[in-house]
């Protein structure tokens, strides 16, 4: 079955994609979705990396509702800026943190979690993975920042890979 379905999430998302891309319940256009969904992992199985480790389980769950809050307040806070932006201009600027977790699959999901949370952009790692260089919006306190985005981010990813 495992060669089959490489990937079952993978090809349930792109099925449930095209049918949100393609709002149409016609027979044909079901089984062009299906075909699409099986196919697709098949052929970029080879592009696929293994499968990261995940030691904490309740850790990942804790990490992610904490990235869901975070995302809310984070689009009310450049939504605050946005609006006040005449008044008080927000302070954006660059900001490099130092990294202890080198893990390809933590790094991933920093970046993803980068990416979701508003107000946030990630710039670069470091070749040896030892800094990542952030733009921040609306910087108060490089180190407070730093220290809250470690705790905040990397340290769930370092507990749940390693």
């Amino acid at each position: 079955m495992k060669r089959l379905l490489p990937a079952p999430l993978l090809s349930l998302g792109l099925f449930v994609m095209w049918l949100l891309l393609r709002p149409s319940l016609a027979p044909g256009s079901l089984l062009l979705g299906a075909l699409l969904a099986l196919v697709m992992p098949l052929l970029m199985a080879p592009l696929r990396p293994p499968a990261g480790p995940i030691r904490r389980p309740l850790v990942v769950l804790r990490l992610v509702a904490i990235v869901a809050v975070d995302v809310v307040n984070s689009a009310l806070d450049v939504a605050r800026g946005v609006v006040r932006a005449r008044r008080q201009p927000p302070r954006g600027s660059f900001v490099v943190v130092p990294l202890e977790l080198r893990d390809v699959h933590g790094l991933a999901a920093l970046a993803m979690i980068t990416t979701v949370v508003p107000g946030t952009i990630w710039c670069e790692l470091a070749p040896d993975r030892s800094a990542l260089r952030l733009h921040v919006f609306d910087l108060v306190g490089e180190a407070e920042f730093v220290a809250y985005f470690k705790q905040r981010y990397e340290q769930p990813l370092k507990e749940i890979f390693g």
